[in-house]
């Protein structure tokens, strides 16, 4: 063999050494990025649609604004929370049962059951500039937590809330905001209205998941055409009601230009749901665009590998348009899209939960949407079968 030949030979050696050694290394890497117990979902299917029109009525309330839901496995019930501020009612949340044992949601399968007005810890109801009820999670010992967006733009700023309540809907306990959410109407905390959208209690009920539907103020721009958002999803240790991790999750721009093009239009996080213990969420998305509509998609994140920015205050610099430091966000990926994977016109989408396993051992997913106590909206309700498998 000739010196040329043996040169060649042993540069293919170590090219495949090289090979094999990064390939070992990318192996651990996403072995360690998806940790012992990560699910992922390997399919969905649409088990059906049922909506109700704006103005059904309820036990002299009206059904609406249904912004975040949750399922009690020692009931069999769901919790709905409406944000009606105490514009046409009273702050309150809805019992409802929803049937889905035959495999599909069909017109009927959804009662309501009891409606339960919100008091503070004084026994009285809340009035409109107290809250703006958007989030509502339930732990195993059967005690409901509910977030308030607060109301940045009010005069004075008015903070959001993470407080508990008892399932008569008597508030007993509150959990301490960090000040970096809390808003002083311009430079620092939650923007109206995309403050705490979403709450969660993982299931091994070590934590209560929050976050904020977009980028607080000091954290660089809202999500906008052509423009990213950076959200805060927030973890409160539930023994110690403390927050604990805090992560970066990185907002789509907004989907569709709106009509005129100068119209409002907006998109956030509005709901996480976790799928295991292992940091592994479905997340949904919903952008809206005035004379567009709504575009909703259900994604799913980890945390495992994402930067822990509990410590950080402020994530942008201003003067440059860029990080104040190197984070890595929660990774994130498409799982499905309410109208381009289902064909459905999807209204204000904004609460998910899981629901009883179906009879094949696939998961029930259950989507709603809050209809704004518009006319020309309705009360949606989605079933979802959702596949998993572990993680790679």
């Amino acid at each position: 063999m000739s010196s040329h030949s043996r040169s060649r030979l042993t540069l293919s050696l170590f090219l495949l050494l090289f090979t094999l050694l990064f390939a070992s290394v990318a192996a651990a890497q996403n072995n360690q990025s998806r940790p012992r117990g990560a699910q992922t979902v390997v399919g969905y299917e649409l088990l059906g649609e049922v909506t109700f029109p704006t103005g059904t009525e309820f036990k002299n309330t009206v059904v609406g604004g249904l912004s975040s839901i949750a399922y009690d496995p020692h009931t069999r019930l769901y919790y709905a929370i409406s944000d009606d501020r105490g514009d046409f009612n009273a702050p309150r949340y809805y019992t409802l049962g929803i049937d889905v044992s035959d495999g599909s949601l069909d017109p009927g399968d959804i009662q309501f059951v009891r409606v339960n007005t919100l008091v503070n810890e004084n026994g009285q109801p809340f009035v409109a500039a107290e809250i703006d009820p958007e989030g509502l999670a339930l732990t195993a010992r059967g005690t409901l937590f509910i977030s308030s967006e607060g109301l940045a733009s009010a005069t004075p700023p008015v903070d959001p809330f993470i407080n508990r309540f008892a399932r008569s809907g008597v508030q007993n306990g509150e959990l301490t905001i960090p000040d970096k959410y809390l808003p002083d109407g311009s430079t620092v905390g939650v923007r109206n209205n995309l403050g705490f959208e979403s709450l969660v209690v993982t299931p091994n009920q070590k934590y209560l998941v929050t976050a904020s539907e977009g980028a607080l103020a000091q954290d660089g721009p809202a999500a906008n055409l052509n423009q990213e958002s950076w959200a805060r999803i927030l973890l409160y240790d539930l023994f110690t009601r403390q927050p604990a991790h805090e992560f970066v999750y990185v907002v789509d721009p907004v989907a569709e230009e709106p009509i005129p093009a100068d119209a409002f239009r907006v998109n956030g996080v509005v709901e996480l749901l976790p799928v295991d213990n292992s940091g592994t969420f479905l997340a949904m998305e919903r952008s809206f665009s005035v004379g567009a509509g709504n575009t909703v998609g259900v994604y799913e994140i980890s945390l495992a590998g994402a930067t822990d920015v509990l410590g950080y205050e402020d994530l942008y610099d201003e003067a440059t348009g860029t990080a104040v430091f190197p984070f890595t966000p929660v990774s994130k990926n498409l799982i499905f899209d309410v109208e381009s994977d289902f064909g459905l016109v999807a209204d204000n989408l904004e609460g998910m939960t899981f629901g009883p396993r179906l009879p094949d051992g696939r998961m029930l997913l259950i989507l709603v949407s809050d209809n704004n106590f518009a006319a020309n909206q309705f009360t949606q309700f989605l079933a979802v079968a959702i596949e998993t498998a572990p993680a790679p």
